[in-house]
């Protein structure tokens, strides 16, 4: 904020609003970082409104019906702020180029069928049992013990073929090696 500044060819209006900056511009500034959650920027921003306001009415300044032009300054800088709020919250949040930049980018379908078929064909190379395993735990989601339970096998060997499975997974399709981690 640049209160206080007079220019040598200011006109009278501008000095009555340097005075306003002056004597309300801090009352106003604290009122509208509550308002703006703590964000000196947006606050500073409709400190500099509320002025412009008040440069753009001087007969509200100048109303004799109440002492001082504080009340007035308060309610337009709330109303303000009130505006800006409900402004932000009508349109979607803005996002910098960073966030899109790490944003994980999706496969369109036609990626995401060619995969599919890649590691069907792939899971078909494999013994039929590393194949059930597989099968069970990745593809249905049994837990260890439930695949187990269901092939008849200790639970070790349940997590050691479903470990050789995977090996034998990423040597035919080394292009998806990242994903089989």
């Amino acid at each position: 904020m640049t209160a206080g500044i007079t220019l040598p060819h200011a006109t009278t209006a501008e000095h009555e609003l340097a005075a306003l900056q002056r004597e309300h511009g801090r009352p106003l500034f604290a009122l509208l970082l509550r308002l703006s959650d703590g964000d000196r920027q947006r606050a500073e921003d409709l400190v500099q409104e509320t002025l412009v306001r008040a440069w753009q009415h001087p007969e509200a300044l100048r109303a004799d019906s109440f002492d001082s032009v504080r009340p007035w300054l308060l309610t337009v800088a709330r109303r303000l702020a009130i505006d800006a709020r409900r402004a932000r919250q009508a349109r979607p949040a803005e996002v910098g180029d960073a966030v899109l930049e790490n944003a994980p980018a999706c496969a369109d379908h036609a990626e995401r069928a060619a995969a599919a078929l890649d590691v069907r064909e792939a899971v078909k190379t494999l013994t039929p049992e590393h194949r059930e395993v597989l099968v069970l735990v990745y593809f249905q989601g049994a837990s260890v013990a439930e695949a187990a339970t269901a092939l008849g096998i200790p639970p070790g060997t349940v997590k050691s073929r479903a470990y050789y499975a995977l090996r034998a997974l990423r040597r035919v399709l080394p292009g998806y090696a990242a994903d089989l981690r």
